[in-house]
């Protein structure tokens, strides 16, 4: 009897941890909650769920292209919350990355855990990113970026 109980409990715990698990993927499927924050420089936008599905997308790209269109328009996408993606979303950051230089805007990435870096890395995206390890490295990159294209439209004035 003993161990039919011990069983029992087993299996309803890994039911139980099944359950939540899968409930919890489905209401995050359907919201996206970020904090923005904005600086004199950037604004960095953390995404404070644990997992970016493919229905996100469209919510990160809206979230990104307003803060591009608003002064300051360099991005730092704060990842520290997130620890697991969809390839939608990987894909969707590569473009992020392409509109921000097209635009001469810098975005950066950063607080990747391993398992979001391995999805960029399966969709062979990461050489097209802006990674950091930390957000204070993130304001550094988008600082440099700033002084470089500054110095860049002075040459092209000169010439």
């Amino acid at each position: 009897m003993k161990t039919f109980i011990i069983l029992f409990n087993l299996i309803t715990n890994i039911f139980v941890l099944h359950y939540c698990v899968t409930f919890t993927k489905i209401i995050f499927n359907y919201c996206m909650e970020v904090k923005i924050n904005t600086k004199e420089k950037f604004t960095v936008i953390t995404p404070v769920v644990p997992f970016l599905a493919d229905n996100m997308a469209n919510d990160l790209s809206n979230y990104c292209k307003n803060a591009f269109e608003t002064a300051p328009n360099n991005i730092i996408l704060n990842l520290q919350h997130v620890s697991g993606i969809d390839i939608n979303i990987a894909e969707t950051i590569a473009s992020l990355q392409q509109h921000s230089y097209d635009n001469k805007c810098s975005f950066v990435v950063c607080c990747l855990i391993q398992s979001v870096e391995n999805v960029f890395d399966k969709a062979e995206l990461l050489e097209f990113l802006n990674i950091t390890p930390t957000e204070s490295e993130a304001w550094d990159i988008v600082q440099m970026e700033e002084i470089e294209r500054e110095l860049f439209d002075d040459l092209d004035e000169e010439i």
